[in-house]
Order: structure tokens, then sequence, then C-alpha cells
């Protein structure tokens, strides 16, 4: 009697063991085997291919990130990796959602007269030197996340990614950091 080839699979709380101790392979053999349950999670959520792609490399590279944070006390490593994936969702239809709201208010405020390129310009240059003092006021921590999230477009987990710096922590000086940054503007403007 030979063995049956699923007795031969590791577990997924194994993989998960494995990912945490950097094993390449054991991730591999994670993303394999729920890439697609999780990409179809994704896409009915965003009902977009390239957004459900993007959020499913965001939450694989959380997986890398935080398989040592995986408990297997409190529930079965697919469900973990249902949450991620909803939580991150959610989070990506916030941003559309409010990326939206912004652009259809700024057609709607936008002036009726057109500068010249020159006027343009300067308004510009004078906005970014104004943002620049702004940030460069702000402390060096929430400083390096505001510029990674909004100059170079990286998400959350890809800025925790680049910093070395846990996932939370990015958020907390995001959240600290941002109405700092409004506020001196806005004092500087006003």
């Amino acid at each position: 009697m030979t063995p049956d080839s699923s007795d031969l699979q590791p577990s997924d709380a194994e993989l998960i063991r494995r990912v945490a101790l950097g094993d390449d392979q054991a991730f591999a053999a994670l993303y394999d085997r729920y890439s697609p349950k999780l990409f179809g999670l994704l896409l009915r959520t965003l009902r977009s291919h390239p957004e459900a792609e993007d959020v499913l490399q965001e939450v694989f590279l959380e997986v890398w990130l935080r398989a040592a944070d995986f408990d297997e006390t409190r529930g079965r490593p697919f469900t973990w990796l249902v949450i991620l994936a909803r939580s991150r969702a959610i989070d990506r239809v916030r941003v559309l959602a409010a990326r939206h709201r912004a652009a259809v208010e700024s057609q709607r405020e936008a002036p009726q007269w057109h500068f010249s390129d020159a006027c343009e310009n300067v308004i510009r240059s004078e906005q970014g030197r104004i943002v620049s003092e702004a940030l460069a006021a702000l402390p060096d921590k929430q400083r390096r996340v505001l510029l990674l999230a909004y100059f170079e477009g990286l998400s959350q987990p890809q800025i925790a990614a680049r910093l070395g710096l846990p996932l939370g922590t990015v958020k907390t000086q995001m959240r600290a950091g941002r109405p700092k940054l409004v506020q001196l503007v806005l004092n500087h403007v006003g």
C-alpha cells in the first residue's frame, strides 16, 4: 500500500511555521495552495483584476513578514489568510473611494479660468515649497512614511517592508503624521 500523496503534503500550519523561518519553498507552496481562492475573494470584493492582483501581492507580502505572528490556537491558517485578504481589500476599497471622492470634489471646485503655464509653475513651486517646509518640520519617522506613501505611492505593507518596520508602526506613524502635516501646511498658508 502506498501513502496517499496528500499525506506527503505539509499542513498549512507547518508551511506557515517554515515561512516564519524564511523558507521560500514553503512560501511558494502556501502561495500555490491558496492564491487562487484568495484572488477570487479579492476579485469579488474589488471588482478589478489589477486591484485584486495588487492586493493579493500585499497579502502574501504580509504573510512573509508576519508569519511568526500566526497563532494556531486562534484559528486555522486559511482563516488567517482570508482575514488578511479581507482586511487589505477593505483598506483598498476605502482608498479607492476616497480617491474617487477627491477627484469628483476637485472637479466640482476647480476654477473655471485657466492660468498660463508660467503662472501654474509659480503656484506649484510655492505649494511645493510649503509642503517641503511642513514635511521638514515633522519627526523623521513620520516624514519617511509619508514621503513613501504620498510621493512614491507605496502601500503601508510596502512601506513596512522597505523600512523594516512592523506594519502597525507604519500605520501609527501615518496616523500621527498626517494631521500634523495638514496643520503645518494650514499654519503656513493661513
